[in-house]
């Protein structure tokens, strides 16, 4: 079948593609000169910072304007450092410090990291109300779980971003914080009638609508609103409400197609591409593992699409447009602001709180326990190990069993537990409280604390987060290591 090259050029210029490496296969950048959108990097395409930036560049020969995008977060989230663990706290810590300017501050440091890697949209900020506990996919990623708080920094790190040229796009609409699964896996249900949802949920999506040149759709069902379908799919949601009822004019992105609560959904990721579109989305991320092949699939499922009445052309146009206005805006000169070495391990202390006394835990054992990580994070160095000057830290899978070794090896030393979640197994809590019961201890909880507390423990600290700055605050709370 021969597809019209105007109606092709139209469907790729929804598409956000992708390619494994650090350097961008050939198809990639031929793909952008007819047409595509622009890419999203992972962490499988980034080594260094001038590796990124020459990789942009090498994109950018097939289209100026290209829309790179990555999911840099700060916090537990970061691409650009995943091989050390991002530099900056997460959302999680700077809501804790509640101070929107630091917010606005390290979110204008991010982009002026991704301004240099030649990144102009950032897949951020998160700004879903962390309302479940146990969510295994939200968690730290958010700044909270009160709306109002979550909502100002939702401003801030909207304002702060878009200050030195780089488009936020505030994720995941209508809200993923209630979520007890993970949208990757799963298609989530948010089962909440349209007030909680209006109170609880909405509020950090209502602040942004008019300042945020992207939202993110989820795939998340909610009900009342979606049907069966998820919110990218939903019509009502992207259409009636993100534009209707609260007036926003950018680009609709949506979350990554690949992802089972889309694709699965749909059939495949052709037909949620489709779906997507003549639902409202503008802008569509395919996902992480997608070659050309994959591309022209969606391509030509869009063109059959307008072809058999599922999309309209007018539709299709819409988007398009949309999205170079996007890239358009990027385009425009910004300053960017002077660098703060101290900035983000300041911002991270300000986040570590401390129940307890942290005396007689100096020259400990530091037990880290072996933590499993979401989709989101992908596998990224955390802990305080970087930071730990002269001091033991062993890695254990939490085992009650092992408390007997662990308290061998420690001897007269006291001990310094660091999980993330730990309260979630009861291994590791059973594990903890052995251990307290023989020594000192002192718990680092590096993930979204709950209203566990290991009996017997002398201090529990909570960071919120786990990236290279949480662990350098918690270490410096211990003197561990040098201020």
């Amino acid at each position: 079948m021969t597809i019209d090259s105007g109606l092709r050029r139209l469907a790729l210029g929804t598409l956000l593609a992708a390619f494994p490496g650090g350097t961008a296969p050939d198809w990639a950048v031929t793909l952008l000169g007819e047409g595509l959108a622009g890419h999203t990097l992972f962490g499988t395409n980034v080594a260094d910072p001038a590796q990124v930036a020459a990789l942009s560049a090498r994109l950018r020969e097939g289209r100026p304007d290209a829309l790179i995008a990555i999911d840099e977060e700060g916090g537990d989230v970061t691409r650009l450092d995943h091989l050390t663990g991002s530099p900056y706290p997460g959302n999680a810590a700077l809501g804790v410090a509640d101070d929107v300017q630091l917010t606005r501050s390290v979110y204008a440091a991010i982009g002026a990291d991704l301004v240099a890697a030649g990144v102009n949209l950032d897949l951020a900020p998160t700004v879903d109300v962390n309302t479940a506990d146990d969510n295994p996919i939200i968690g730290t990623r958010s700044f909270g779980a009160d709306p109002q708080l979550v909502a100002r920094h939702a401003r801030a790190a909207v304002d702060g971003l878009q200050s030195v040229g780089v488009a936020a796009c505030a994720k995941h609409f209508p809200g993923h914080g209630a979520t007890i699964a993970d949208s990757h896996l799963s298609l989530p249900t948010v089962d909440a009638p349209a007030g909680l949802l209006e109170t609880r949920d909405l509020p950090p999506f209502a602040a942004v609508a008019g300042s945020a040149q992207a939202v993110m759709s989820a795939h998340i069902r909610v009900p009342f609103l979606t049907g069966d379908d998820p919110a990218t799919f939903s019509s009502a949601a992207l259409r009636g409400l993100l534009r209707e009822t609260y007036g926003f004019e950018g680009v609709i992105v949506t979350d990554a197609l690949e992802m089972a609560g889309a694709a699965a959904h749909a059939g495949s990721i052709s037909l949620a591409a489709v779906r997507a579109l003549a639902a409202g989305a503008d802008l569509l991320c395919i996902g992480a593992r997608v070659d050309a092949e994959l591309v022209e699939a969606v391509v030509a499922e869009i063109v059959a699409a307008v072809g058999d009445g599922r999309l309209s052309s007018d539709r299709l146009l819409e988007a398009v447009t949309r999205n170079t206005a996007l890239a358009s805006w990027t385009r425009k000169p910004r300053t960017l602001p002077v660098r703060d070495a101290g900035l983000a391990v300041t911002a991270a202390r300000r986040a570590v709180r401390v129940e307890g006394s942290l005396d007689g835990l100096t020259t400990p054992l530091v037990v880290q326990l072996v933590s499993g990580y979401s989709i989101a994070e992908g596998r990224v160095p955390w802990g305080l190990g970087p930071h730990l000057d002269g001091v033991e830290q062993v890695e254990v899978v939490a085992d009650p069993a092992a408390a007997a070794e662990l308290s061998a090896r420690a001897g007269s030393r006291p001990i310094v537990v660091v999980g993330r979640h730990v309260h979630r197994t009861a291994a590791a809590r059973e594990l903890i409280e052995r251990l307290a019961a023989t020594h000192a201890v002192g718990v680092v909880e590096m993930g979204w604390p709950s209203s566990w507390r290991p009996a017997g423990a002398r201090a529990f600290m909570t960071t919120q987060g786990a990236s290279l700055a949480n662990g350098r605050a918690a270490a410096e709370a211990l003197s561990l290591t040098e201020h």
